[in-house]
C-alpha cells in the first residue's frame, strides 16, 4: 500500500493506491527491494508508457545486477533510473525532502520563500515566484530569475529537491544565492544575494473593497498560493466583499506558482456554474474532467490578472475562467506548466514525484511550455509587491478600466 498525492507543481490531494506486487524468483536485498519499489511505481504510473523510448524492464534488470551496498547507493541508482526518462518533474525525494514537501501545504514553512523549478529546456534552476513578504521578495528576486549557486555550490550539480533543501535551514541562519536576473543580456554580471532564513507564513488571500471611478465598487482579491487555507479564505473573501457592496471583482493571480490541485478546482467552482474546469489526459490518452458542481458565490463581472509567474494550478484556474468566458485575462503570458505530478511514498520514508498526466483547458488547449495568452496583453511596469494593485500598476489599472467600462455599458442598457 502506498500513498499517492496528486499534485500540480508543489501540491497535494492524498489518495491511497494499491499495487499488486508479483513475486520474483530472485531473493532481493532490502536496498534492491527499495529500488524495485521505485521501478514498479514508475512502471505503473508514469505518463509516457514508452519510458522515453527505452525497455523499462531492461532498465530494472541492469540496475539490479549492480551492487547496492548502502542506502545512498540505492538513492543514486534510483536517481539515475529516473534521469533516463528525461523529465525534470519526475524525481526522487529523500526522507527529509519528502517530509518537507508534505508539510509545506499546511500554510507555513521555514526558509527564504522561493518557489523554484528546473527549466526543462535549459536545465537551469529557475524562480517561479518569490512568496509574498518573504526574504527572497524583499531582496528583489523575481520570476524567471536563474539561481546559479547556493552558498557557492553550482546548482547545475543539484536536483530540484537538493537545491530546495540547501535553501532551507534554521530561522536566522544565512544563505548566499548567486542570481542572474531574468531578461538581462548574455554576459550580464550575476548578483550574490545574502538572505536570512525566516518563518514564512502562507496566508494565501488578501482582499479589499475598492471604490473606483464611475461609482464602481470593486472587490480586489490577491491569491498568492493554493495551499490548505486557500479555499476557505477565498470563500470568505468573496462573501464578505459581496456583503460590503462589491459589484465586480479583480482576481490577482500574478506570481502565484500554484499549489494544491484540488484547491484550484474548488476555487474555480466558486466562480463557475456547471462548467468544465479542466481536462486531464493519462498515459492511455483517456480524458478525465473536473467540473464545477457547487453553488457559485457570485456572477459579478470578473477580471483576472496574470504574469510570467502565474503557473500550474493558477493556470488551471485562469484557463477555466477564460475558456468559459467567465472572466477576461489581463497582463502577460503565463508560465506554461501543463503536467501533473503525484507523490508516492516509499517504504523507507522517501518518496517519488512522478508525472502521471497532462492537463488541458476546457477548450482543449495544451499550455505546457506555451502558457496562456491574456485577452488583453499589458506589460508589467512595477518592481515591488507593494506596488501591486495601486495607481502605479498599469495592469491593475487596465483591469479597472475594463470593469468601469462594463458598468457604464450595463447602465446604458
Amino acid at each position: 500500500m502506498v500513498k499517492r498525492i496528486v499534485r500540480v507543481g508543489l501540491l497535494l490531494v492524498i489518495q491511497i493506491v494499491a499495487f499488486c506486487w508479483t513475486p520474483t524468483a530472485e531473493a532481493l536485498t532490502e536496498d534492491q527491494q527499495l529500488f524495485n519499489e521505485a521501478w514498479r511505481i514508475v512502471s505503473q504510473a508514469y505518463l509516457d508508457d514508452t519510458f522515453n523510448g527505452q525497455n523499462w524492464w531492461l532498465v530494472r534488470q541492469k540496475a539490479l545486477k549492480k551492487p547496492l551496498p548502502d542506502r545512498e547507493s540505492t538513492y543514486t541508482a534510483i536517481q539515475q533510473m529516473l534521469a533516463s526518462l528525461d523529465d525534470p518533474f519526475t524525481r526522487l525525494l529523500k526522507p527529509n525532502q519528502y517530509r518537507s514537501l508534505q508539510t509545506s501545504t499546511s500554510g507555513e514553512l521555514t526558509g527564504v520563500g522561493i518557489q523554484i523549478a528546473m527549466n526543462p529546456e535549459t536545465g537551469q534552476l529557475e524562480v517561479i515566484a518569490p512568496i509574498q513578504g518573504s526574504p527572497a521578495e524583499q531582496a528583489g528576486i523575481l520570476p524567471h530569475d536563474q539561481i546559479l549557486r547556493i552558498d557557492g555550490f553550482s546548482t547545475a550539480e543539484l536536483t530540484l529537491d537538493e537545491a530546495a533543501e540547501r535553501m532551507r535551514g534554521p530561522i536566522g541562519s544565512i544563505v548566499r544565492l548567486t542570481v542572474a536576473h531574468a531578461g538581462e543580456p548574455t554576459g550580464g554580471q550575476p548578483l550574490e544575494i545574502q538572505l536570512k532564513r525566516d518563518r514564512i507564513a502562507l496566508n494565501p488571500v488578501q482582499a479589499e473593497l475598492r471604490n473606483e471611478a464611475e461609482g464602481v465598487s470593486i472587490g480586489y482579491i490577491r491569491l498568492s498560493q493554493f495551499n490548505a487555507k486557500a479555499v476557505t479564505e477565498m470563500t470568505q473573501a468573496i462573501t464578505q466583499l459581496e456583503q460590503q457592496g462589491a459589484s465586480s471583482f479583480i482576481l490577482d493571480l500574478r506570481s502565484n506558482p500554484g499549489g494544491l490541485l484540488q484547491a484550484g478546482i474548488e476555487i474555480a467552482g466558486l466562480w463557475l456554474d456547471q462548467s468544465t474546469i479542466v481536462y486531464t489526459v493519462n498515459r492511455q490518452g483517456i480524458l478525465g474532467a473536473f467540473t464545477a458542481d457547487r453553488q457559485v458565490l457570485t456572477r459579478d463581472p470578473l477580471i483576472v490578472l496574470v504574469n510570467q509567474g502565474t503557473a500550474s494550478a493558477s493556470e488551471i484556474l485562469a484557463g477555466a475562467l477564460q475558456d468559459n468566458r467567465r472572466a477576461q485575462l489581463v497582463g502577460e503570458r503565463t508560465f506554461g506548466k501543463g503536467y501533473i505530478q503525484s507523490l508516492f511514498s516509499l517504504s523507507d520514508g522517501s518518496g517519488l514525484a512522478v508525472t502521471i498526466a497532462k492537463y488541458e483547458t476546457p477548450n482543449h488547449h495544451n499550455i505546457h511550455k506555451v502558457g496562456i495568452l491574456p485577452d488583453q496583453v499589458v506589460p508589467i511596469n512595477i518592481t515591488a509587491r507593494q506596488q501591486m494593485g495601486t495607481e502605479m500598476d498599469q495592469q491593475y489599472q487596465a483591469a479597472v478600466k475594463l470593469l468601469t467600462a462594463h458598468s457604464v455599458l450595463a447602465g446604458a442598457a
